[in-house]
């Protein structure tokens, strides 16, 4: 495989075939993001795809999914990416989804009739990070799109038929807002309604422009305590069809993870308890990235 830079995947493509369909991030812009800082955006030429495609044809056997790296696969032009999920689709027949990530940016850059199409090339599930609900929050960390955008977006994938993954950040708000980032992110995710949600517990990534706030005292981390507070909010505050929410990333201090609306009651319960310290929290050297 022709790998450059940083290669990232969601935990639950931990099995998958990674093809490097694109190297870094279409935004790269975001206050509390590292991992591409200093890496130009580009697409990758197709001959180089394909080959890495006949690669895993012949010694990626065993995988079941693929999933399409970096940091925004979706943004690739549409017949472009299209062509790729065919090839995946004839060389790999085997494999049963793919996945990648995407923004609200590429969301808007694809027609309903054109994500309907990657559908039905086998684009299974689509990674997108909200982070927060809160357009206050979003506007300082730069995400570059408003709630309602996102909402919007975020229906579109699921209207199309792709399974949709959002991810929100624990502690993104700061102090005076986690209550209200909270709530938003309730909102958000209720009105969104994913298959899967993925809560991490920010921490802090030197050479990022919010790790500089905090260096200067204008960004305070939230303690493991708050951390849980609002998480419990935010869980109170989300209603999902029957949507898992995760909170088991490396990063987090009590792992969760809950069918909605089944398992909330039971979820709030268990974070009380922790609050209340009946139940031990993942120690800061235990926790990563």
């Amino acid at each position: 495989m022709h790998y450059e830079g940083n290669i990232i995947r969601p935990p639950s493509e931990a099995n998958s075939i990674l093809l490097q369909v694109t190297v870094g991030c279409s935004r790269n812009k975001c206050t509390f993001c590292g991992t591409y800082r200093g890496e130009r955006f580009r697409i990758k030429p197709d001959s180089i795809i394909m080959q890495d495609i006949e690669f895993a044809a012949r010694y990626c056997r065993q995988q079941r999914r693929v999933f399409l790296c970096d940091g925004d696969a979706l943004i690739i032009p549409h017949k472009r990416l299209k062509r790729i999920l065919q090839t995946i689709r004839e060389r790999l027949p085997w494999v049963t989804r793919i996945g990648t990530y995407a923004n609200a940016k590429s969301l808007n850059m694809k027609s309903p009739k054109e994500l309907q199409a990657l559908k039905d090339h086998g684009l299974g599930i689509a990674y997108m990070g909200l982070e927060t609900g809160d357009d206050v929050t979003l506007k300082k960390i730069n995400k570059g799109a408003a709630a309602e955008f996102m909402i919007a977006m975020g229906k579109k994938a699921g209207e199309a038929g792709i399974k949709l993954s959002l991810t929100v950040l624990l502690g993104i708000a700061g102090r005076q807002r986690s209550q209200i980032h909270a709530v938003e992110t309730g909102r958000v995710l209720s009105a969104v309604d994913p298959e899967y949600v993925g809560a991490l517990s920010l921490m802090l990534i030197p050479g990022t422009p919010l790790f500089d706030d905090h260096q200067a005292g204008d960004f305070p981390l939230l303690d493991p305590k708050e951390m849980l507070a609002e998480l419990r909010t935010m869980i109170a505050s989300t209603n999902l069809s029957r949507g898992l929410f995760h909170a088991n990333h490396a990063s987090n201090y009590l792992p969760i993870r809950a069918r909605l609306p089944r398992d909330k009651e039971s979820t709030l319960k268990l974070i009380d308890q922790a609050l209340a310290g009946e139940i031990g929290l993942k120690p800061e050297y235990l926790r990563a990235l």
